[in-house]
């Protein structure tokens, strides 16, 4: 798929997850690629676009721990427990070198999964997950 469908598909599912609650599961997510001319970030969804690019390689830190060494197959999902704050709470392999993140800029993980939405959330990020899984974003180079 292309970074416009990739994008819609993702708009999509945070409109589902928002559906669940009228609290936001995650507040920001972000497309990220090492082809991206902005410095990693193809799209971003957020309160913070200005501090989001500054801080991405603190943010990801808790995943990039959690996955390093690892063979992320397309649409692997993973979520990094010990996240705090910024710091990204998910991560959905998109593609080739291309990732989605997602983060409650307020909450951790644990604080998420003690929702009740949250049963209902994992259904709509499974789903996300698969359609990447069958037609992973492709990058033009």
């Amino acid at each position: 798929m292309d970074l416009e469908t990739a994008r819609q598909h993702i708009r999509q599912a945070v409109d589902r997850m928002r559906a669940c609650s009228p609290q936001p599961v995650f507040d920001e997510w972000a497309i990220l690629g090492r082809a991206a001319a902005g410095g990693g970030v193809l799209a971003y969804s957020g309160p913070r676009p200005e501090a989001f690019k500054r801080n991405l390689p603190a943010d990801a830190a808790p995943l990039r721990t959690l996955t390093a060494g690892r063979q992320l197959a397309d649409g692997d999902l993973e979520f990094a427990a010990e996240a705090a704050g910024t710091r990204y709470d998910a991560l959905l392999k998109l593609g080739d070198a291309t990732y989605l993140v997602f983060n409650h800029t307020g909450k951790d993980l644990a604080a998420i999964r003690a929702e009740a939405k949250w049963l209902a959330v994992q259904g709509v990020l499974f789903e996300l997950s698969e359609k990447f899984r069958a037609d992973p974003l492709v990058m033009e180079q």
